[in-house]
């Protein structure tokens, strides 16, 4: 991405089938939506990386941390995908943050045949913005008091069934994400969080002001965006129903919340499937 910091890309699945290219949440990794994407390994060629500062990638300066440069580093990413694969035509498959940063990047999707966004963080800007900044300002604090130090990688994932977060997920998650936002610290006595607190708050407060700038009329490609139960309480950020956009194809999975690849699976594959297979065939 620049003179300090690389991103590792990763593929999987059928090399000869349809590609997609997917993105996780911030302070997550995209192995941890394996229950997700391992479902999709037989049919299509799956690119897979993980936002600077997560995941397999080392963690660099903080004052980096932020939307533009991710939106940057999305743009690099989708030429190197390209670069070292092959040029065919690809998907995009995001969620949460990376969601966001899709819709803001300066193509506005016409590098994609099409996108799928797995319940993205926005926000009209009118009176449902004052709602939003409260939930915004919540999640931070509570990013910057987490602990980010564990005795064991068995310690901290028998702390997560505690998280209203993880309430819904499938058999297996907590074992996963601590394998997948855990390393080990220097020394091997104990394992650290492969994003760090601070980091993941201060993404969350960049979305307080870039949460409000979409616009969906001006993205270029076919797009579906999948959310969470609207109807459900929220234990991220509030689930923006977006029905009333004619450009976006909306559906919500019932029952699921932020988390909803890791808690409705199959159904989360159902709802893409539906709206992608149709492009993959023109």
């Amino acid at each position: 991405m620049d003179h300090d910091t690389v991103i590792i890309l990763r593929r999987h699945g059928n090399l000869a089938g349809p590609r997609l290219v997917l993105g996780h949440g911030n302070g997550l990794a995209i192995d941890l939506y394996y229950p997700f994407w391992s479902l999709l390994t037989d049919e299509f060629d799956l690119v897979l990386y993980d936002l600077r500062n997560h995941g397999w990638n080392t963690v660099g300066k903080l004052r980096e941390h932020n939307i533009p440069t991710l939106v940057r580093d999305h743009e690099r990413i989708h030429e190197a995908i390209d670069r070292h694969y092959g040029n065919k035509p690809k998907i995009g498959v995001f969620h949460s943050v990376s969601a966001l940063i899709t819709l803001l990047s300066a193509t506005s999707g016409s590098e994609f045949s099409a996108c799928v966004l797995f319940d993205p963080p926005l926000c009209k800007p009118d009176d449902s913005y004052e709602k939003f900044d409260q939930a915004v300002m919540r999640v931070a604090a509570m990013a910057r008091r987490r602990t980010d130090r564990f005795k064991s990688r068995e310690v901290f994932a028998g702390f997560l069934p505690y998280l209203p977060v993880f309430e819904r997920v499938v058999p297996g998650v907590f074992d996963l994400v601590a394998r997948t936002t855990l390393r080990e610290a220097a020394g091997g006595m104990e394992y650290v969080l492969r994003c760090p607190p601070e980091f993941e708050a201060q993404l969350v407060d960049y979305a307080r002001a870039f949460a409000v700038l979409v616009d969906f009329e001006a993205f270029r490609c076919p797009t579906k965006v999948i959310g969470a139960d609207p109807t459900l309480p929220y234990s991220y950020l509030p689930t923006m129903d977006l029905s009333n956009i004619l450009t976006v194809d909306y559906d919500f999975i019932p029952e699921a919340t932020h988390l909803l690849q890791l808690e409705q699976p199959q159904e989360c594959v159902a709802a893409m499937r539906e709206f992608i297979d149709p492009i993959i065939r023109e």
